[in-house]
């Protein structure tokens, strides 16, 4: 394992302790989890690309670290009543259908590329601000005015690049391409 993964690996591990904190009503150190996982996504993807460390693995684990962390934050947020629940059902919703659809695409053995779009690397932008500040408020109490336009915009986002992603898999789901022998 690389250097690179194993900071992917450490986001993962980074899971359990931002749930923690956030049920004991520690949100300084759910801010601190939080922000030091922020910081690992940049950082392990600077550190394969700086250092040549880029491999299969890390392409997958990476964005599951990065769902993985989102997810279980707008879960565990939503049901402490710090972000709204319908948001949660919503940024959730999206990555279930997206994962359902790449293993419908998989099973089918539809070729598929797997690369973030612009539309969900903005989505996946907002959603980690919009923790980021929901965590941040009463440290940072300007954030105060963010905090509505933040979650309508993460929303629209999230529901067009998930509309995104669906558009894309119906057009390989329907491809004339003929699929892949086993191999």
């Amino acid at each position: 394992m690389n250097v690179a993964n194993a900071i992917t690996v450490l986001r993962i591990l980074l899971i359990p302790l931002l749930v923690i904190f956030l049920i004991e009503n520690e949100p300084r150190f759910a801010f601190l989890v939080f922000l030091a996982a922020g910081v690992s996504d940049g950082l392990d993807g600077f550190v394969a690309r700086v250092f040549k460390q880029k491999t299969l693995v890390g392409a997958y684990l990476d964005p599951i670290a990065d769902k993985l962390l989102l997810n279980t934050a707008f879960v565990t947020m939503a049901a402490l009543g710090v972000l709204p629940a319908w948001l949660a059902v919503v940024v959730v919703s999206r990555d279930v259908i997206i994962v359902a659809g790449i293993g419908v695409l998989m099973l089918l053995d539809r070729p598929l590329c797997i690369q973030p779009s612009l539309v969900s690397k903005a989505t996946t932008c907002l959603q980690i601000c919009l923790v980021g500040v929901f965590l941040g408020l009463q440290y940072l109490p300007p954030l105060a005015q963010l905090e509505r336009p933040l979650v309508y915009l993460t929303a629209v986002f999230t529901l067009f690049s998930g509309l995104h992603y669906v558009t894309v898999g119906f057009r390989l789901l329907v491809s004339q391409t003929e699929p892949h022998e086993n191999r």
